[in-house]
């Protein structure tokens, strides 16, 4: 959505309001963030977290973070900071969708926070792969979506919080390049209030199937 303004020649609809007040509740969350704030690691947590990389965490994620398996993320070029939040959020258990509480509350139970900072500045300095290609109308469609969001159904552009490239911020993760699979589950996960995150809750909740699948695909072809 490009232009929150009113005026007499576009009176306010239901859909609008709910656009305009998502905007404003993201840029309101945007600026008075409390997201964890990965600590620089010493030399010795760096070669302890790569080596939990490539031995642990390599086996769903890939050794650098460059995953073939849609199932789980892709990690390589996320936001440090980002990816500790969600580490201490594994860890405590406050992260609820399917994946977490399947895969990521045991394996964050006992890593510490020095750990947890290597292993986020870690993945962060790696080299995303080369996107895939996909089908040119969904991605077209996708991209509409995540730009201008939709209107009429109250939806906000995505690109508003995660930046017209997809590459996020220190607060907001990266989501170009991420595979489709994922980011449906995670939709999903927001839309049904599994993953409690209101700002997210409120984007997701009126995508319906065949734009959640467009944004997917745009996203996972960004570079």
């Amino acid at each position: 959505m490009r232009n929150c303004k009113t005026n007499t020649d576009r009176p306010l609809t239901a859909g609008r309001v709910n656009a305009m007040l998502g905007l404003i509740a993201a840029a309101v969350l945007a600026s008075t963030s409390s997201a964890v704030r990965a600590e620089e690691p010493d030399a010795g947590d760096k070669l302890h977290a790569q080596k939990v990389a490539v031995t642990v965490c390599g086996t769903c994620h890939g050794p650098t973070g460059n995953n073939t398996q849609p199932k789980f993320p892709v990690l390589a070029g996320q936001h440090a900071n980002y990816l500790a939040a969600q580490l201490k959020a594994f860890r405590s258990q406050t992260r609820g969708d399917p994946d977490a509480i399947g895969y990521m509350w045991g394996m964050a139970a006992e890593v510490d926070d020095n750990t947890i900072a290597a292993l986020a500045a870690y993945y962060s300095a790696q080299k995303t792969a080369a996107s895939p290609s996909g089908d040119a109308a969904a991605i077209a469609r996708g991209r509409e979506i995540y730009q201008n969001g939709i209107t009429a159904e109250g939806v906000p552009a995505c690109s508003s919080c995660h930046g017209p490239d997809a590459h996020g911020t220190q607060e907001y993760p990266r989501l170009a390049g991420q595979h489709a699979q994922y980011i449906l589950k995670q939709l999903g996960s927001f839309q049904s209030n599994m993953r409690n995150v209101a700002i997210m809750h409120g984007v997701a909740l009126n995508l319906r199937g065949p734009e959640m699948e467009a944004v997917a695909a745009f996203l996972q072809a960004q570079p």
